[in-house]
């Protein structure tokens, strides 16, 4: 794509003066490249994949103000406070500004001061805001979560329908949108309700190698997740819940425990909300507990496990959620526990919601299902949603490429069993149903239907019947059986009837016992860190984040501690090749973090600037 020659050396120095970068990561060059061209653009980033770099970078490289839709006050401070810290020229204007605050605001955006100004959809709307940015140099509009405009997302929000105003209040000016997850009619709805003309579609990799994923059977809750909790001691970790009151069993339960842990849902008030995320994000407390109203545009980077106490309601906020860990590439877990209420939950909820969104809804929670009672390698299965593949046999890190399940006896004598049931059935009936004959149940609808008197009643009858109905799902998952209509109808496949003639066999999982959780591969994160070292910076991290009162990963994030304890620098210099450090960073911080360093080195006897 075409750019002015001058943006390439503008772009060089703003990425190693406010981010001490040298190097993109995957599709970064591309969203920006058209950010620097003024063509619309759709760019589809993994959460961590590095979204806010596309169109920071350049709104500071690009003459005018950039303005960026953000859909909560709280990420918006989140940005700003991070850019401000790196010597970037941000705003933000909400409720939250004293009408004097705002005019001050407003007035720096007027004398070139901003570079970008953040706001809210529904502010940008307004007439007078509207009015406000015909006169002033826009370099060009970024919306954030821009899967919000569709009813097919997962996350719909009316506000964000009213945002193709700005096309028409701001002609030539280009819109870029960005969001982590959208599948292709997500993105239809985007482009047409965000009015974007032509659009570069941008689709970055969904997969994210660095993320351990595993799913099990909810069989002890709350000692699963203590289970991961024990294996990140000290380390910041979420904890999804589908319902507030069960957020706040397992917040007291945790705390009990002796956890650092606090509750986060919709029902508690604004202050304590506020008052458990900022000590969350500010390493006061490790776990946060929450329902789903939690975590939209969360920038924490070390977050090191991502629980699900539930099954989500969709794969896309799955892939959402659980990509809050590890956004700063280093190696985090994510568990998801499920048990056969949450879907009929989470139906319940969804029928109650938006009406628009109720088709849509229903048809994720449909795909969510599959993915959970699935049997095969969970990269792959994510990626394969978004209409990608996984370049490699093994991902080494799921439960299943890591040999971490267990597999039933005689998969494909049981498999015939329950596809020959569906079809004595005429396959006119659901999983349940189907479930309770196999187990040879006496319930009312089994005998009301006279089906006692088929062949295949009461043949899984020396299985439980929960697993029957997971074989079920898992038969489901694998495509050898397929639910059909608004009841969920069991019809047999093409390759249904080939697991019948024994030309194909299917996995099935033995019944859920504990698991030991394998380690993922070894992974280069740690190689040549002073473990020591490390824990002393992040301590004096720790100190300068709360004499600032910010998170301590605006101070510096793991990766530059990390960096700074493998190439233990004692110079500006040095300290300055350090991934992450750039000018107004090296500025602050350099001195102490370089006294530090020379300290632990001299007394533990450690050599110095070992990388130069």
């Amino acid at each position: 794509m075409d750019r002015p020659a001058n943006h390439d050396d503008a772009l060089a120095e703003v990425l190693e003066q406010y981010w001490g970068f040298d190097t993109f990561r995957p599709l970064q060059r591309e969203a920006i490249d058209s950010v620097l061209a003024g063509r619309d653009s759709l760019v589809i980033l993994p959460t961590g994949g590095g979204k806010s770099l596309c169109y920071q970078a350049p709104a500071l490289a690009m003459p005018g103000v950039a303005i960026i839709v953000s859909p909560l006050i709280s990420l918006m401070k989140d940005q700003v406070d991070a850019l401000k810290l790196s010597g970037a020229p941000a705003a933000f204007i909400n409720s939250s500004l004293s009408s004097e605050e705002r005019r001050k605001v407003l007035q720096q955006v007027r004398t070139g001061e901003i570079k970008l100004l953040y706001a809210a959809p529904e502010r940008l709307v307004r007439p007078q805001t509207l009015n406000f940015l015909r006169s002033v140099d826009v370099s060009f509009v970024a919306i954030d979560e821009a899967h919000c405009v569709s009813t097919w997302g997962h996350d719909f929000r009316p506000e964000y329908t009213e945002l193709s105003l700005l096309k028409q209040a701001l002609p030539g000016v280009a819109v870029h949108a960005y969001t982590a997850t959208a599948a292709e009619r997500v993105r239809q709805d985007i482009t047409q309700g965000l009015a974007l003309r032509d659009p570069q579609m941008l689709i970055g990799p969904f997969d994210r190698p660095n993320l351990v994923f595993r799913v099990r059977r909810a069989t002890r809750k709350l000692d699963q997740v203590q289970e991961v909790i024990d294996r990140h001691p000290g380390e910041s970790g979420i904890v999804y819940c589908i319902s507030r009151n069960e957020v706040e069993s397992v917040a007291a339960s945790l705390k009990s425990a002796g956890v650092r842990a606090a509750p986060y849902h919709a029902g508690l008030g604004d202050t304590a909300r506020a008052r458990n995320q900022e000590a969350f994000l500010k390493d006061r407390i490790d776990v946060i507990v929450a329902t789903v109203a939690f975590g939209m545009g969360i920038d924490k980077p070390d977050v090191r496990f991502v629980v699900h106490a539930g099954m989500p309601k969709s794969l896309e906020a799955y892939v959402q959620e659980s990509g809050r860990a590890g956004r700063d590439g280093l190696e985090s877990e994510c568990l998801l526990l499920y048990k056969g209420s949450d879907a009929v939950l989470w139906r319940r909820m969804i029928e109650e919601g938006e009406p628009a969104a109720l088709e849509g809804a229903l048809r994720s929670l449909g795909e969510m299902m599959r993915y959970t009672t699935s049997v095969g390698c969970r990269h792959q299965a994510i990626v394969e949603h978004f209409g990608q593949s996984l370049d490699r046999h093994n991902c080494g890190a799921c439960d299943y490429c890591l040999d971490e399940l267990s597999f039933a006896d005689e998969p494909l004598i049981n498999a015939q069993k329950i596809i020959s049931c569906v079809a004595r059935l005429e396959q006119r009936f659901g999983a349940s149903h189907t479930a309770k004959v196999l187990a040879g149940s006496k319930d009312q609808n089994v005998t009301r239907f006279n089906h006692t008197t088929l062949s295949t009643y009461g043949i899984l009858k020396h299985e439980h019947g929960t697993t029957i109905r997971d074989w079920i799902e898992q038969l489901v998952g694998q495509g050898h059986l397929a639910k059909v209509g608004e009841y969920g109808v069991l019809q047999i496949t093409t390759s249904g009837r080939e697991v019948l003639r024994g030309e194909t066999t299917p996995q099935l999982l033995a019944p859920a016992k504990r698991v030991k959780e394998s380690r993922a591969r070894t992974k280069e994160d740690w190689e040549g860190v002073d473990r020591g070292l490390f824990d002393a910076l992040k301590e004096l991290r720790g100190e300068l984040a709360a004499e600032k009162t910010v998170p301590a990963y605006m101070v510096f994030g793991d990766q530059s501690l990390r960096d700074m304890a493998r190439r233990r620098p004692t110079s500006e210099e040095a300290f300055a090749r350090v991934r992450g450090v750039g000018a107004a960073k090296l500025r602050d911080y350099g001195q102490v973090f370089i006294g530090a360093i020379t300290n632990y080195c001299s007394e533990m006897g450690v050599p110095t600037d070992v990388m130069e």
